[in-house]
């Protein structure tokens, strides 16, 4: 059957017809741009998942570096797993101590007692002595420089409030000439205040092959100086 115009059909019903088809394909068109792009906000979305999560994991993994030394993974402390610092502890060997109350500065006085051809009473020498926390000992004589005033020793405690010390010093004559090594030992005892030590000594000069010139022995006597003693005080 054809119209008037001669085309056969409704040409109205083909041309919404052929409208219809073209709706068809742009809603699916729109569709598909739709679904394009769900899929592709899920990819993404899927894909900072899984960054996130692995930045966890690399965070996590980091912290507990220092396990990974450890073939055991219970023997693993449970302050490591918690994040806190573990510290092997360390100790020192000294031979003296900062709580030592003989560690400190003291003016001291060697009076001979006993000393052959030495009267007892005599004063040996007046020293300023520095004991030392790390149980050494320095000691700057009374004794003319061109002598060596300045000799030094170490000490350790023998008791609660007893010390030994064993000093040694290089003696000259006064044409600076090498006469030999002296020797020192001492046996002290601090007061219960300890601002004060009494006890022993004995001074040995060798020649400088070893042999003895003189003995001397006696009594020992210190105070000790803090940042208040006067010059009065040591005099």
């Amino acid at each position: 059957m054809t119209n008037s115009d001669g085309f056969p059909g409704n040409q109205r019903d083909q041309t919404r017809g052929v409208r219809n088809v073209i709706d068809d394909a742009v809603d699916n068109r729109q569709q598909g741009k739709n679904v394009m792009r769900t899929i592709f906000r899920a990819a993404i979305a899927a894909t900072f998942a899984f960054v996130l999560v692995a930045m966890c994991f690399v965070a996590k993994a980091s912290a507990q570096c220092a396990s990974v030394l450890s073939s055991n993974v219970e023997s693993i402390q449970p302050q490591l797993l918690e994040g806190q610092p573990q510290f092997m502890p360390v100790s020192f060997p000294v031979l003296g101590s900062q709580n030592d109350q003989i560690v400190g500065f003291w003016r001291a006085k060697f009076i001979s007692e006993g000393s052959s051809g030495i009267p007892d009473g005599t004063v040996i020498d007046n020293p300023f002595v520095e004991w030392h926390s790390d149980g050494t000992e320095i000691m700057n004589s009374t004794r003319a420089p061109v002598t060596q005033s300045f000799c030094m020793g170490v000490w350790q405690k023998t008791g609660p409030l007893s010390y030994e010390l064993n000093h040694f010093a290089l003696g000259f004559d006064t044409s600076n000439n090498f006469v030999g090594p002296a020797q020192i030992q001492e046996d002290v005892t601090l007061n219960k205040k300890a601002n004060q030590y009494t006890g022993t000594f004995k001074t040995v000069q060798y020649d400088a092959s070893g042999n003895v010139l003189a003995e001397v022995v006696g009594n020992i006597t210190a105070i000790r100086i803090t940042v208040n003693t006067t010059i009065q005080q040591v005099l």
